[in-house]
């Protein structure tokens, strides 16, 4: 079993790794004939490719603002333990307490005034009733689902991807609205400690979004104990103020808030008359009701995260459940008890919310219970943005699980350049700030749309785990399917609830959208099948009978685009190479006639042919051109298209794309293929107006330097290689020892038998390995690092070593 190494040796190690791509000689592209011509027929060297071929602008400046980029092997992440996986996954779901009372009570005051704090307690009463059996539901989820759990995998494996998509549309709008209810509600606790940043609440809230897209796009990560810190932090702050109400309430000494004007809170103060229920109308106790059950935003989470848990991962993530669960209720029905004693009192504005109030009431305005105050307001501000930012981590892997199901648009499964799904991160950051701008960062008025996806997503859950035990009948199956029945029933309730009641107030905005996406989904899905059946009947499509393949290549004027698209027709050995210019401008005409065919250009042995385009028509020239050359069944023609690439874009600009237009047509004839050469000139030359290739052609170019990650790997791999030498200083017929990582792996098979190629690389160069004889060879894989040794020879003027002696320092990064 494998030791971690100390720190002194990681930092050690990390040393010897700069060490050591310092003293390697790196041979610049300009120098490999030389070393061919020097020392031997070997090609060992390594081209430093960002000199001689530097990244676009567009990746400097992206490099500048998210860093260097990660490797895939650092995609494998640490398994968290019960401790950290609450505090890093549970934030969404706990941070609902700050404002689950206060929309309770937003919904009854207007109306019955002081009498709401009479009914604030029932209602959360009920609330965390249907808290136990939602818990209880995902707790039978994650019993099955041990590896991604959400609402949307169980509803596609229990009834298929088509119902799935239900889940996920409301799933995909529920990260969306809680990103603005959690970064807007932040925003209120902070005002509410801070007063004075009140007019700029909404500004404030956008660059709070902005700040955690851009956090993401870098790389932001779940896992980590700085993440956990604003959880432990929030429930010690609001349990310790609870746990000091209950005291001294019981001890008589818990004061009420004073009933401020209606001018200060933004509304009418509702008359309770000569009961609690007088004047209270039955629609707006439901809508306190589905207010209230917002406070369950988040539940989810632990079983989209269970893969992230230490084994056994189902054991922990229930157990972390029941723990976020509990430490949940107990918040809410403390904040709502604290709310009936002290009758906190919403504002129209969102600040000072109902929690702050509770916490000034129990802990006072001065002195150290200033500072009490303080301490729990910026602890709720921290644990409701960084809620906000788990949206960030499930929206974008939900999207890609869509989009892997081919529902949603590729783009959504291709990582980024900090492995994160930028497109997803991006995508939710503009959904996100369009709901706060347009909602001037109301929480009361997002919350209309928040929990219509999340309890939609609960009845998802809920109703596929009842069909999987009544198709799986094993035991207590029946248990099983009366709790996520009830489950499911409860929170399909509160939607049809919500939908009624909060309908002019927002919900229309989803059960108008929400149907439009589902259908979108269903969209995508039908036109890559459509695809997808195109081109397998292409595929399977009886094959050609060609015995003549004629070349084609259509040139505009002679310059290096035209000579290399020309250098290739060479070596094609087509039966004919045709070289073809339509007449537009005879000027042009005749200077290109001049220069074709001189010595020393790929002109000198393809004659040229000038054919008229009276009407100046390209593409249906082209088309009619090559139609005519097929016409023969048993003739086969290839196109060629040089096309001259332009770095700037005010050079795309200026020039057309003649080339992609000629290629589209010419592809509709059958037995026709079109092959586009590009060319593009460094910006350098096009400023000096010398247009000469870079580099030129028979310099070789090996591939670049790879940038250290200081993965474990790494630091091992650094560690046992002491003796090594570098593989970009090689030599044929030398006995060496190198130290690097497999990059590509190759079976080649000749003669009936197999050897398998690996290609070894370090920070300068690469070298192939060949095991001849074998097709696998254990524990070597992409990604392994090796100790080899062996004498250095060439095949076709590359350098390899045949049937090394190895030893295998590290395998590839895993989640293990």
């Amino acid at each position: 079993m494998c030791t971690r190494p100390s720190h002194h040796n990681r930092a050690r190690a990390r040393k010897l790794l700069l060490f050591r791509h310092v003293r390697s000689k790196v041979v610049l592209v300009s120098e490999a004939d030389k070393q061919l011509a020097k020392n031997s027929p070997v090609l060992t060297s390594h081209a430093n490719l960002a000199a001689v071929y530097p990244e676009s602008l567009g990746y400097r400046i992206k490099r500048l603002v998210l860093g260097r980029p990660y490797v895939t092997e650092q995609l494998s992440g640490e398994r968290l333990g019960r401790a950290i996986a609450l505090g890093v996954l549970a934030p969404d779901c706990i941070s609902s307490s700050a404002y689950g009372t206060e929309e309770i009570l937003t919904q009854m005051t207007p109306f019955i005034g002081i009498a709401a704090f009479a009914l604030v307690v029932p209602i959360m009463f009920v609330i965390i009733g249907v808290l136990l059996f939602v818990t209880l539901s995902y707790w039978d989820v994650i019993k099955y689902y041990t590896q991604a759990g959400g609402a949307y995998v169980v509803a596609r494996e229990n009834f298929g991807p088509k119902i799935a998509q239900i889940a996920a549309v409301a799933l995909l709008i529920d990260y969306a609205v809680t990103v603005a209810v959690q970064c807007s509600a932040g925003t209120n606790a902070l005002t509410s400690a801070v007063p004075a940043l009140t007019p700029y609440a909404l500004k404030i809230t956008v660059g709070i979004v902005l700040i955690l897209v851009f956090g993401n796009l870098r790389g932001l990560r779940e896992a980590g104990s700085y993440f956990a810190l604003p959880t432990y932090l929030y429930v010690l702050g609001l349990g310790t103020t609870i746990v000091l109400g209950y005291y001294k309430y019981f001890a008589g000494t818990l004061h009420r808030v004073s009933v401020p004007s209606d001018s200060a809170l933004g509304y009418h103060l509702g008359a309770p008359g000569s009961g609690p229920l007088m004047g209270l109308a039955f629609i707006s106790l439901l809508r306190a009701y589905a207010n209230g059950g917002s406070s369950l935003t988040g539940l989810e989470a632990i079983s989209n995260g269970v893969a992230s848990f230490k084994r056994p991962e189902s054991l922990h993530a229930r157990q972390t459940l029941v723990v976020m669960s509990s430490v949940l209720a107990f918040l809410l029905l403390g904040t709502a008890l604290l709310a009936h004693w002290t009758h906190a009192l919403p504002y129209a504005s969102g600040s000072p919310t109902v929690v702050s109030q509770e916490v000034g009431v129990v802990f006072g305005y001065h002195g150290s219970g200033h500072l009490v105050f303080l301490f729990v307001q910026f602890a709720t501000v921290l644990i409701l943005y960084t809620g906000g930012n788990t949206s960030f981590n499930g929206f974008p892997f939900l999207a890609n699980y869509v989009a892997t199901d081919k529902y949603l648009p590729r783009q959504l499964t291709k990582r980024g350049h900090r492995l994160a799904f930028s497109n997803g991160i991006i995508l939710l950051g503009v959904v996100s700030l369009t709901l706060i701008i347009a909602f001037n960062g109301n929480v009361n008025s997002l919350v209309a749309l928040y929990a219509i996806g999340v309890f939609t997503g609960f009845t998802m859950a809920g109703a596929g785990m009842v069909a999987r035990h009544r198709r799986s009948r094993d035991a207590h199956w029946r248990r099983g399917v009366f709790i996520n029945g009830f489950s499911a029933t409860v929170t399909a309730l509160v939607v049809a609830i919500f939908v009624t009641v909060k309908f002019n107030a927002g919900a229309w905005i989803i059960v108008l959208v929400g149907p439009i996406m589902y259908l979108a989904l269903l969209r995508f899905n039908k036109q890559y099948q459509r695809e997808a059946h195109a081109f397998e009947a292409s595929a399977t499509s009886a094959p050609m009978n060609i015995r003549t393949n004629r070349v084609v290549v259509f040139v505009d004027n002679y310059d290096l685009a035209t000579e290399r698209a020309l250098q290739y027709c060479n070596t094609l050995n087509a039966y004919s190479v045709r070289a073809v210019h339509f007449d537009i401008d005879p000027m042009v005409t005749r200077s290109l006639e001049t220069r074709w065919g001189r010595p020393d250009t790929a002109s000198q042995a393809i004659s040229l042919e000038v054919v008229e385009c009276e009407d100046r028509r390209l593409d249906r020239a082209a088309l009619e051109l090559v139609a005519d050359i097929v016409r023969d069944p048993d003739v086969f023609c290839m196109v060629i298209l040089p096309r001259r690439g332009f770095v700037s874009r005010l050079q795309r600009l200026l020039h057309d794309r003649t080339a992609d237009s000629m290629a589209g047509a010419v592809m509709q004839i059958p037995r026709t293929a079109a092959t586009i050469i590009p060319f593009r000139a460094s910006r350098r030359r096009l400023a000096e107006g010398d247009l000469t290739e870079v580099p030129i052609s028979d310099e070789v170019v090996r591939g670049g330097l790879r940038e250290e990650s200081h993965l474990e790997a790494d630091v091992k791999l650094a560690e046992r290689s002491g003796a090594s030498v570098p593989i970009g200083g090689l030599r044929e017929r030398n006995f060496v020892e190198i130290a690097g990582r497999v990059r590509a792996m190759t079976i080649t098979r000749e003669n009936g038998t197999s050897d398998l190629r690996c290609m070894i690389v370090d920070n300068t160069g690469s070298v192939a390995l060949i095991f001849q004889g074998r097709s696998v060879v254990p524990g070597i894989e992409r990604g392994t690092r090796l100790l080899v040794r062996g004498t250095v020879t060439s095949l076709r003027r590359e350098a390899v070593i045949l049937n090394p002696q190895y030893e295998i320092v590290a395998a590839p990064a895993s989640e293990d």
